[in-house]
């Protein structure tokens, strides 16, 4: 192995280097003692790849992001009237990444490859409750008894009659010695019955086409989640659509959680941090797909993305996108468990150390640092319920091998960020490319459909752009009444459209 030697410094007289007041430079460039690789390059190097992740949307694009979420709301409104089980008044949290991005806690193992500039240009995450209960202030206690760490099963008793009724045709049955009959909510029924109903929808609304609606190009079922890519002008959105349960409050499970100190306190209220949480249709290793939910925290997980600093999440995002396609096979790590490791992180170290500006490249071999630390000892606990280990069904072969590819990038971090930054280029340039061909096939403005010529719609693409180049990553929850899909109400984080 080639060592790099540390560069001699022009000033000073050999070993005089450190002599003098304390107010100079150090001779040395600072390196990073593994790799030998200059940690002001590798600075450079995530602040090219942020540059080229983080694209710019002008008010056509943004445009076309609203086109395709008024287009999927619609067509949930419809979803709702073909059976009436899904709540008439809903709250979704739309989510900026898909699925495999990590921006829930699903498997991965069963989606499809998609891939950023070849299949997609925007990609999505819709939380699409089947179910709510809000209507409780303690501490929500589930049936843990037949499940791991952090999974449940979901059994109909906790809702009134009407729901039982609705949802029985979507539930596994326990019969009781006692004469009960118990009824457990089952994901995998529950996605085959979304996904049911999303193609009897598709394929009315498609019956019918209106001019400037976007094109449904595919619709994919993959394991419990529903992907579905919309062209729309000469733009691609992927959206992952996930049915889960919705709660207000907290799990009791996660309970001593609240009692630790966390980096968030004092930024963020405790009750924003505890507004609710999911389940999400995801078994655990040795689980019983038919019955078993994951908990699932994606609604804090928002918050707590508004207190991470901006050189942390550049790091996060270089990070993922260098293992996302080294340790894909087989599946063992997932993105989510990086964010994990980045917000144990956060309480670890001190927040004016993870605040510094230029210290991205410490925060990405840090990140590599930790991220082969939970593999060779099998270790990563779940951020929200610690007692979870999200790698503890990993065999010894699979974690040397990626233990040894992680080597691998932190002998060498500056050639895997490079590779990382020309994956990202090629897929801007297929992005543009399709955008060029298809740009005299832009969509028209809804005024052009003998709309409201009030219709506010340049501010509302103004203020859709603005959202996302200013908020990447945050959630936008949405109100909306199946009856009037004209007028959703949006809240973004905090702000309200």
């Amino acid at each position: 192995m080639k060592m790099a030697a540390p560069v001699a410094s022009k000033t000073g007289s050999g070993s005089g280097s450190g002599s003098g007041s304390g107010g100079h430079k150090p001779a040395f460039p600072e390196l990073d003692f593994r790799s030998g690789a200059r940690i002001e390059e590798l600075n450079k190097l995530i602040q090219e790849f942020s540059k080229h992740e983080q694209r710019e949307y002008d008010d056509q694009r943004a445009l076309e992001i609203h086109t395709a979420k008024d287009f999927i709301f619609s067509m949930l409104g419809m979803v709702q009237k073909l059976d009436q089980k899904l709540p008439v008044a809903n709250e979704y949290l739309l989510l900026s990444g898909g699925v495999r991005e990590g921006v829930v806690d699903l498997d991965l193992d069963e989606l499809n490859v998609y891939a950023r500039g070849t299949d997609y240009d925007m990609d999505f995450t819709l939380l699409v409750p089947a179910l709510k209960l809000h209507d409780r202030n303690q501490p929500v206690t589930l049936d843990m008894r037949h499940s791991a760490l952090c999974h449940s099963w979901l059994s109909l008793r906790l809702f009134d009659e009407g729901t039982i009724s609705k949802w029985k045709d979507c539930c596994t049955i326990v019969d009781h010695i006692n004469g009960a009959t118990n009824y457990f909510f089952s994901p995998t029924k529950v996605a085959d019955w979304f996904y049911d109903s999303i193609s009897i929808v598709l394929s009315e609304i498609q019956k019918k086409p209106q001019r400037g609606m976007p094109k449904v190009e595919k619709v994919e079922k993959n394991g419990t989640i529903l992907s579905i890519i919309l062209g729309v002008g000469s733009s691609r959105m992927l959206y992952d659509i996930v049915p889960v349960v919705s709660f207000k409050g907290w799990p009791a499970v996660a309970q001593s959680w609240l009692m630790e100190n966390h980096f968030w306190d004092g930024k963020i209220t405790e009750e924003e941090v505890i507004s609710g949480f999911y389940l999400v249709p995801a078994c655990s290793h040795k689980g019983k797909k038919d019955n078993e939910w994951r908990l699932s925290f994606a609604r804090s997980e928002v918050q707590l993305k508004k207190c991470i600093s901006s050189s942390l999440m550049q790091a996060y995002q270089a990070c993922k996108a260098i293992i996302i396609k080294l340790l894909s096979r087989p599946k063992a790590i997932s993105p989510y468990h990086l964010r994990s490791m980045m917000l144990w992180a956060c309480d670890r170290l001190p927040a004016n150390y993870l605040a510094q500006e230029d210290y991205a490249a410490h925060f990405l071999l840090g990140l590599i640092d930790d991220l082969q630390h939970c593999l060779v000892n099998k270790m990563c606990p779940n951020y929200f319920i610690p007692q979870c280990n999200m790698l503890e069904h990993l065999c010894e072969e699979t974690v040397m091998l990626h233990a040894r590819k992680l080597s691998s990038v932190r002998s060498d971090p500056a050639e895997h960020l490079r590779t990382a930054i020309e994956h990202v280029k090629a897929a801007n340039r297929l992005t543009l490319e399709l955008q060029r061909r298809g740009s005299t096939t832009s969509i028209p403005s809804p005024q052009s459909d003998g709309g409201d010529p009030n219709q506010p719609d340049d501010r509302l693409a103004k203020k859709l752009q603005q959202l996302v180049t200013e908020n990447p990553g945050k959630s936008i929850s949405v109100f909306i009444n199946p009856d009037d899909v004209t007028r959703p109400h949006f809240r973004i984080d905090d702000k309200f459209f």
